[in-house]
């Protein structure tokens, strides 16, 4: 049984925008103010745009099978809960861009509990559910290489940041979380 891939990308997108409207809309504190900002995470973000844009470039030929639907839009509804999820973490620290605020915080809850960087894990969540009901399968490893080296790019930049805020408090934090994707079963 096949379902017609608007319905499995409808979803999707639909994940999309409440995303982009809950970033968009966040309520913004106004006594926070930039204390330092990372260099070279911008080549990073370049990748990771490319690579999301890839997977709209190469369209499917074919609808996807149901399974193929449903793993995917799971995949995608989880993922925004999990950005959701750590922009509430964040609180006023959440940037687009690496940088410290005044008073910065090394936040250690909600989905930092369990991965350093829950946001890039989770957009590589929701650019793969897309990859997966929109493009053919050739763009997804294409993909997945570029998100991956823009995420390394950024993610070096940000802890980079955080080590020379924090020094042997973000240590104990990247010895006991891994960056991007949580281990079962693994002590925190």
């Amino acid at each position: 049984m096949r379902i017609a891939p608007s319905a499995a990308l409808v979803c999707i997108l639909a994940c999309w925008i409440v995303i982009g409207v809950a970033t968009t809309f966040r309520r913004q504190h106004s006594s926070t103010s930039e204390t330092r900002r990372a260099r070279g995470w911008t080549w990073g973000f370049a990748l990771q745009v490319l690579s999301i844009g890839i997977l709209w470039v190469l369209p499917r030929p074919d609808p996807p099978g149901l399974w193929l639907s449903v793993v995917a839009v799971a995949l995608g509804a989880a993922s925004a809960a999990v950005i959701l999820s750590a922009q509430r973490a964040l609180g006023c620290q959440f940037a687009y861009t690496a940088r410290l605020v005044e008073g910065h915080r090394l936040i250690v809850a909600g989905p930092y509990r369990w991965v350093r960087h829950p946001i890039y894990s989770a957009l590589f969540g929701m650019a793969l559910a897309n990859g997966l009901v929109l493009s053919r399968w050739p763009a997804i490893p294409i993909f997945v290489v570029l998100y991956f080296a823009g995420t390394a790019i950024r993610t070096r930049s940000e802890e980079r940041l955080l080590r020379g805020q924090f020094g042997a408090e973000f240590e104990d934090y990247a010895a006991r979380v891994p960056a991007l994707i949580p281990v079962p079963g693994r002590k925190l």
